[in-house]
């Protein structure tokens, strides 16, 4: 039997739609300027909203936006649907605040972990499944090659894990210091998502921690996130297996990115993902263009 916790008896406590983070927020990101505190709010839950839909729906996740809105909204379940999609919902926007409350300081180790916790539904007690920790077993997948043979692609070694993720975490530290633009946001976000897609650092929840992480360098420069669309599913784990499968397992001797050129074609597709969150903050900025008209 796999304990859950009962996150639907937390969500309004937990005050995802908080008017503190939302004016925490609109200090911090430059893409909610002069743009109304009502605007502001319903921006905030419209990426709050496609970000954790996108983000458990490619993880196998059956809840639609709409159903992803009425639950962070109003607090309530969808008729036939499982419980563990909607605690996988209510964790995926909980570590959105997580994210939010990280911009504008260096990102720990155990920040991290406490990501982990808050999407991780299934409490494993399991001492080679830890929850809120590395991992503590070698873990891989199968994919396919070229020619549509399967091989199989191995995740770097629990005992190198702590130096890659190290690594990673400097260079979100570092590069968060720096005003990083628009047009440099989807390589910055790539190389980060890459990195910890290769590494795999946890037994479960990698992805969602990825596509977490690795929009913090964005937001630190007041971006909006980068959402991956569920939709691009097969192309999305294909390029993450391609690259992978071409460079084979990493190891703290030989970094994070050994060949940081093959990151071009992942940098490609994360651009075109961007238009969907871009189109989100052009659609909020017309909407305050039309409210002072009136």
């Amino acid at each position: 039997m796999i304990p859950r916790r009962n996150n639907l008896m937390v969500l309004k406590s937990h005050e995802i739609r908080s008017q503190q983070s939302i004016l925490m927020a609109a200090q911090r990101f430059t893409f909610l300027k002069g743009l109304d505190k009502g605007i502001q709010q319903s921006l905030l839950q419209q990426l709050r909203d496609l970000w954790t839909h996108a983000s458990t729906a490619i993880e196998g996740n059956t809840l639609s936006l709409g159903d992803v809105k009425f639950i962070l909204d109003e607090g309530l379940t969808v008729s036939g649907k499982p419980i563990k999609d909607h605690q996988e919902v209510i964790g995926h926007a909980k570590a959105i605040e997580l994210v939010y409350s990280f911009i504008g300081r260096d990102l720990a180790e155990n920040d991290i972990f406490d990501l982990h916790k808050a999407v991780q539904v299934e409490i494993v007690t399991d001492i080679y499944k830890p929850y809120g920790a590395w991992k503590v077993e070698l873990n891989g997948t199968y994919a396919l090659d070229d020619d549509g043979k399967q091989i199989f692609i191995e995740y770097a070694s629990p005992g190198d894990v702590s130096a890659l993720m190290q690594e990673i975490m400097d260079f979100i530290n570092t590069i968060s210091k720096t005003d990083i633009t628009l047009e440099q946001a989807p390589a910055i976000y790539s190389k980060v998502h890459m990195g910890i897609a290769h590494t795999h650092p946890f037994w479960d929840g990698n992805g969602r921690i990825a596509r977490l992480v690795s929009n913090i360098p964005l937001l630190n420069s007041g971006l909006p996130p980068l959402v991956i669309p569920s939709e691009k599913r097969q192309t999305y784990i294909e390029t993450l297996a391609r690259y992978q499968r071409e460079l084979g397992e990493i190891t703290a001797e030989s970094g994070v990115w050994p060949q940081p050129s093959k990151l071009l074609e992942f940098t490609t597709f994360c651009a075109n993902a961007y238009q969907a969150t871009k189109q989100l903050v052009e659609q909020a900025k017309q909407q305050q263009i039309a409210r002072k008209s009136k």
